[in-house]
């Protein structure tokens, strides 16, 4: 468990990398401090706030979310005494770590999908919001025994395709709508692209939170269970490839390039959409299940173009677009396939959907009609690491086009 604690920790470096190397020259400081922001802040409120708000007493004497809450976590005690079988595979501290490091990845979606435009300071307050009680108070809903997990057909999450993708996907299609488009992102009707610095970086991302999903998922098990955890890889591993070879041929049939960024989004998407059945898929579940994230993802980015939002790194298609795919998937197939499984996989995503666009509507829009959300012209124009940070982040190699 605290191994893959680590390599969830290690995709932050990804998100950066990949965030960074599809974004301009000119805003990769304003990147790179977010996702530094995020890490940090986000695990520092988890451990004030968040993992007892996940986590509340659902007891018959409890309170729900004030039942047994604690400001900080503290040792588990059981008639005042330390609970030492907390959990037979792990202990409660390498659980409050591990769930930590879920918490940050729903801002990190946000941070690449409002990257190059959006004040560092909102972006901030918005991040502490979602981050500090937004996410934990709809994560408790499956994971902390909430009322999704007692349905008469329980909702079915894994490992966070609705719970840490679609949570932060949602966020992220309002921010980009209450933002605006990047200047020059539309232009007489037509669609620019803004092509991103550094793809090789990108690329590295890509690859780096592959990685970190045998962490991610083979995490989520919560057991060293050889069979269970080797079996998790391998779907994860299999709908992460079906993702990637699929989207990169549905986009040259349709554009007649081979785009090598939708072949990334492609395996990104094949890892989103496996990560809600994990361990209930077969291996030709899996690819079938990669395969139709594939194709979504192209279909996809070119919808959210045509809607003239402006998502620079596709957080949206990949996360809420394949989240959602993910989830109702569980009840077609695997192991718990049926109707009912798939009617409480559509209410789940239903709830998700209703109370994060209310929430980070609320925070985004109260934000924007107080201390502005978008940077101005001119600062969008030179860049926001001039004008946010005062640094450059090569200071020595300076393209002539930004």
């Amino acid at each position: 468990m605290m191994i893959c604690t680590a390599l969830v920790f290690f995709m932050h470096l990804g998100f950066a990398f990949l965030e960074i190397g599809l974004t301009r020259q000119k805003n990769t400081i304003n990147i790179l401090f977010k996702n530094i922001f995020i890490i940090t802040v986000g695990l520092l409120l988890y451990a004030l706030v968040g993992f007892n708000l996940m986590y509340p007493n659902w007891g018959a004497n409890s309170a729900g979310y004030l039942g047994d809450f604690i400001f900080g976590i503290s040792e588990p005690l059981k008639n005042g005494t330390l609970d030492l079988a907390y959990n037979q595979g792990y202990t409660y501290w390498t659980d409050f770590l591990f769930q930590g490091m879920f918490a940050a990845t729903a801002a990190t979606i946000v941070s690449g999908a409002v990257a190059e435009r959006m004040k560092i300071l909102p972006f901030m307050i918005f991040t502490v919001l979602y981050v500090g009680f937004v996410y934990p108070i709809a994560g408790s809903w499956k994971w902390g025994g909430g009322f999704l997990d007692q349905l008469a057909t329980p909702f079915y999450d894994f490992a966070g395709s609705t719970l840490v993708h679609s949570v932060g996907g949602w966020a992220a299609l309002v921010a980009v709508s209450l933002l605006g488009a990047r200047i020059g992102k539309f232009e007489n009707g037509k669609t620019q692209a803004i092509p991103g610095h550094n793809i090789p970086i990108a690329t590295a991302g890509v690859l780096i939170l592959w990685l970190g999903w045998f962490g991610f998922n083979g995490g989520s098990v919560l057991s060293a269970d050889p069979e269970l955890t080797s079996i998790t890889l391998v779907t994860t591993c299999l709908a992460a490839a079906a993702g990637g070879v699929v989207a990169v041929l549905a986009s040259t049939i349709m554009y007649k390039n081979l785009d090598l960024t939708m072949f990334l989004n492609g395996i990104l998407g094949g890892l989103v959409g496996i990560t809600a059945g994990a361990d209930q898929m077969s291996p030709m579940d899996a690819i079938l299940i990669g395969a139709v994230a594939g194709v979504l993802i192209v279909f996809a980015v070119s919808l959210i173009d045509k809607l003239k939002l402006d998502d620079p790194v596709g957080a949206i298609a990949v996360h809420l677009v394949c989240g959602i795919w993910g989830t109702l998937a569980v009840g077609l197939f695997g192991n718990l396939a049926s109707g009912a499984q798939f009617l409480s996989q559509l209410i789940g995503v239903a709830c998700y959907a209703v109370f994060c666009i209310a929430t980070s509507f609320i925070i985004i829009f109260t934000l924007k009609k107080t201390i502005g959300i978008r940077v101005s012209e001119k600062e969008e124009v030179e860049g926001l690491d001039a004008h946010e940070h005062g640094m450059d982040a090569y200071p020595d190699f300076r393209l002539n086009e930004y």
